[in-house]
């Protein structure tokens, strides 16, 4: 069988400006860490247009469509993607498609992660993934693409070519991508004049206008200080002639911005890991003004020399003499760093501050149990999941018979619950017809019996039930955890916002193994990465009671799972699960950190969800 092609792109011209008067489909990317642009959705992307249209050189609030997405904003001007609470920076790009190909018929293809959430693949796997479904091919190899993946169209799975592992996946329809017809706009001059309309009011575009106001003001101040600008430096004896010195400024949450000596323009920042830029302009450097709306990928950098001074008149942003422990103050040195690059102006910023991830050295002799929480030590064992008794028994524990269902749903099956259940013919269990409803005991939400059997054996079978509609837990929910030891205890410091008490810190420590049958691969060789792992809590009321039920979920098996990991994306590894948890002590730059008003009640809610109450706690 042929290999069908990759979904081809229209053709553009070499700064990706598509032919005049040719429609085509929009799709907004993002480069994630692993340098492969990922697709923004279908609705973001129609947000990103609206506020093209409406302001080329302005910024994108994707929290106005995606709940999701609330710390992020996007830069047109430096085609960057900004996160206001980390200060994280990542390219965008602007990519075109032919409106005939999946964005621009709507159609996503996902896959199914071990958590049991749909992720949807890059936009050229789709395209390729629809094409050949198109074409109706049995099957589709993506090694090509450089995936070791088979996909099967007859079983809707993707299979891993080296261990044989399969996932599901599934083709949805969704809202079609953008579509334009025309010229690209063009850039003007920056900073950028007051817009037309009413301007938004909500904190992220406040501080994008607060930023521009501050950049602005920097500017003019420093052209009307600035010293004639030096004559541009000699290429060294024996070296290439028109080599540009430049200096690397110190690195901001990951990003690293240029400082030129001459009078030209600076790169835009660029996350390590990403692939080298190409040069969008003669000498390596893009023009002044020039619109990077249409950009391929990121651009190249040439070589650098870190021994360049800072040229006179560069603004500079001393991040790391900035009061306060918040996020706010390197997000907005961030987002004038990516405004003054995009401007053409070099820019130089201090070195940012660096997350405080421990306390100050602890003696022994200093460390004391924490009071009221008896013991300094929980372990778990590999055999510690409750041998239930069969599925039929567990379901009719919590359910009540229901003689004449409504005509509804059953949100299981998806049948109607005056019929059969769609398990018919799937299980086999005596006693429980494929008829019979029932109605759970506290919320009374209602399901077939034997839907219900089916979801339950389908799970970690552990002798607890969770109604899939509210969530509410029946019986005593445990986990998948590995094996592994919990310690707590009190230092004499402080935390930043609990000024008058002192710590509690928790040290989890799991070693790697082997994966049992609860878990995703079982026989198969699991990782443990960063233990152990350090956690804090104010030693207080409320930081105690946190503590007293974490404790619990920890016997449970509830606080770490094995899966893929969201950060480096490596399969079969320890992972949490849902229960947040403070890792850096003197600060909050990573966002999980202190000062946070409302951490301890949010991680409440949290194991209240897990079915870990204080009732439960002090039983």
């Amino acid at each position: 069988m042929s290999r069908p092609g990759q979904g081809v792109m229209l053709p553009v011209s070499g700064l990706g400006f598509p032919p005049q008067n040719v429609a085509r489909v929009v799709v907004w990317e993002w480069l994630n860490e692993h340098s492969r642009w990922r697709p923004y959705t279908a609705t973001v992307c129609h947000h990103i247009e609206n506020v093209l249209k409406e302001d080329a050189r302005g910024s994108v609030v994707l929290g106005q469509v995606d709940a999701q997405l609330v710390p992020y904003i996007i830069d047109l001007q430096s085609m960057h993607q900004f996160r206001q609470d980390t200060g994280t920076m990542r390219p965008v790009r602007r990519n075109f498609y032919d409106p005939s190909s999946a964005p621009g018929k709507g159609i996503v293809w996902e896959w199914e992660n071990d958590g049991g959430a749909w992720t949807a693949y890059d936009m050229d796997i789709c395209i390729t993934i629809q094409n050949a479904y198109e074409k109706q091919h049995p099957w589709l190899d993506l090694s090509s693409l450089g995936f070791c993946y088979l996909i099967y169209f007859n079983s809707m799975s993707q299979m891993n070519r080296q261990t044989r592992r399969r996932r599901r996946l599934r083709r949805r329809l969704d809202l079609a991508y953008p579509l334009t017809v025309g010229s690209i706009p063009k850039s003007q001059s920056w900073p950028v004049g007051a817009s037309s309309g009413q301007p938004c009011s909500c904190q992220q575009c406040l501080l994008v206008n607060s930023t521009r106001a501050a950049s602005n003001a920097i500017l003019a101040s420093q052209r009307r200080k600035a010293p004639p600008a030096p004559p541009p430096p000699q290429p060294p004896p024996g070296g290439p002639s028109g080599t540009l010195a430049v200096r690397p400024s110190a690195t901001f949450a990951g990003a690293a911005l240029w400082a030129a000596p001459a009078a030209g323009p600076a790169e835009p920042a660029q996350p390590p890991g990403a692939p080298p830029r190409s040069p969008s302009a003669p000498g390596g450097a893009p023009t002044p003004g020039q619109n990077n709306l249409n950009r391929p990928g990121p651009q190249r950098a040439t070589s650098v020399s870190a021994r360049a001074s800072i040229p006179p008149g560069v603004p500079a942003l001393p991040v790391k003499n900035l009061n306060g422990t918040g996020p706010v103050h390197p997000a907005l040195a961030g987002m004038t760093g990516i405004l003054l690059c995009a401007a053409g102006l070099p820019v130089c910023l201090t070195r940012a501050p660096k997350p405080i991830l421990h306390p100050p050295p602890v003696s022994k002799s200093d460390v004391k149990p924490v009071p009221g929480v008896p013991g300094v030590c929980r372990k778990t064992k590999k055999k510690h999941l409750k041998k239930s008794k069969n599925p039929e028994d567990v379901v009719r524990r919590y359910m009540q018979k229901v003689k004449n269902p409504p005509d509804e749903d059953c949100t299981i099956c998806m049948e109607r619950l005056v019929t059969a259940s769609g398990y018919e013919g799937v299980l086999r269990h005596k006693g429980v017809r494929p008829e019979l409803v029932g109605r759970l005991g506290r919320c009374g939400h209602m399901y077939h019996l034997l839907c219900l059997v089916a979801m339950y054996s389908n799970g970690n079978k552990d002798g607890s039930l969770q109604c899939p509609t509210c969530k509410a837990i029946y019986g005593e929910k445990t986990g998948t955890q590995p094996p592994g030891k919990m310690e707590f205890h009190l230092i004499p410091h402080s935390l930043p916002g609990f000024a008058d008490t002192q710590t509690i810190r928790i040290v989890y420590d799991i070693p790697t193994g082997i994966q049992g049958p609860e878990h995703p691969n079982p026989g198969k060789k699991f990782t443990a990465r960063g233990f152990p792992r350090h956690c804090y809590l104010p030693n207080n009321e409320k930081g105690r009671k946190v503590l007293r039920l974490l404790i619990t979920a920890w016997e449970r098996r509830l606080i770490f799972t094995i899966g893929t990991s969201n950060t480096t994306g490596e399969s079969d590894t320890v992972v949490w699960n849902e229960i947040h948890h403070k890792t850096e002590f003197g600060s909050n730059l990573t966002g999980h950190g202190y000062p946070d008003a409302s951490y301890l009640d949010n991680v409440l809610a949290e194991l209240t969800a897990q079915g870990v109450s204080e009732a439960v706690a002090k039983a």
